[in-house]
């Protein structure tokens, strides 16, 4: 009895949370820039209002770094060395959308005469609906709004002739999600240059040498000082102990390699 009170009580708190999501980016959450120094580079962010009612929306800049275990971090500007926060200027830092209008917040990037160093600069810019959180009168429990936000990416390249990635395997690791055999890289960029990679895997029997597939993953981008994991479906390799050959490949065709013994199991 006692338990089937508790779970009534869950109940009557989460039937009155309510998810947001009526604000969109309409032109992607990352803004890429080859840039020069001195110059002035203009940007736009395109967002709609999908619901029914006006909705406002602030922005605002932080840091971001990511790592391969999955977290995420944003701070207050100048906490990541290579923030470009302070090069961008918002034309508008609060802006309210009518029911089903769209808009555009225009954003321009001034590039310092003397940056530090070749390489990859970024920030991002928080796109964030303002909503009250307000008592529920009429009904039990709280109203809870749970908000989504978009975190725009913006990275600028500064003389990236003059500069280059350079990604490290950090581990390997196979893994069953989902009932599929999945490898799991974790890949860092140790350099100065935003890239794009993908991560394939060649899977050779350990006793004749025989090729028994090769497997890629998405591309993704990964920043200087960053790192992800890169998954791969491998779930028709039979179960058994092979030899492969891991590949990480950018957009440059800048080729990074590793040999690895590689065991999947039956579960």
């Amino acid at each position: 009895m006692m338990l089937k009170r508790i779970l009534l009580f869950v109940l009557l708190i989460f039937q009155f949370i309510s998810l947001r999501a009526s604000i969109v980016v309409l032109n992607g959450l990352t803004h890429t820039y080859k840039v020069e120094n001195g110059k002035v580079y203009k940007g736009k962010i395109a967002i709609e209002n999908t619901d029914n009612h006006p909705q406002s929306v602030k922005l605002f800049l932080q840091d971001f770094a990511y790592q391969a275990d999955g977290s995420i971090n944003y701070t207050a500007l100048h906490t990541n060395t290579r923030t470009n926060g302070d090069w961008i200027t918002l034309n508008t830092n609060l802006v309210t959308l009518k029911a089903k209008e769209k808009t555009e917040i225009f954003y321009e990037i001034t590039v310092p005469e003397r940056p530090a160093q070749p390489g990859s600069y970024w920030s991002v810019i928080i796109v964030e609906p303002v909503e009250d959180i307000k008592p529920s009168n009429d009904k039990a429990g709280v109203n809870i709004t749970s908000i989504i936000r978009y975190a725009i990416q913006v990275i600028t390249d500064y003389e990236a002739e003059n500069a280059k990635p350079d990604l490290k395997f950090e581990s390997v690791k196979v893994e069953k999600e989902e009932g599929k055999q999945i490898v799991k890289i974790a890949i860092a960029n140790i350099g100065n240059l935003y890239c794009k990679p993908t991560a394939s895997i060649e899977i050779y029997n350990r006793k004749t040498g025989e090729k028994v597939g090769n497997y890629n993953s998405l591309t993704m981008g990964l920043l200087p000082n960053t790192s992800k994991s890169f998954y791969i479906d491998i779930s028709k390799v039979p179960p058994d102990r092979y030899n492969a050959a891991i590949i990480a490949t950018d957009e440059e065709e800048n080729a990074f390699a590793l040999n690895v013994e590689l065991e999947v199991k039956n579960d």
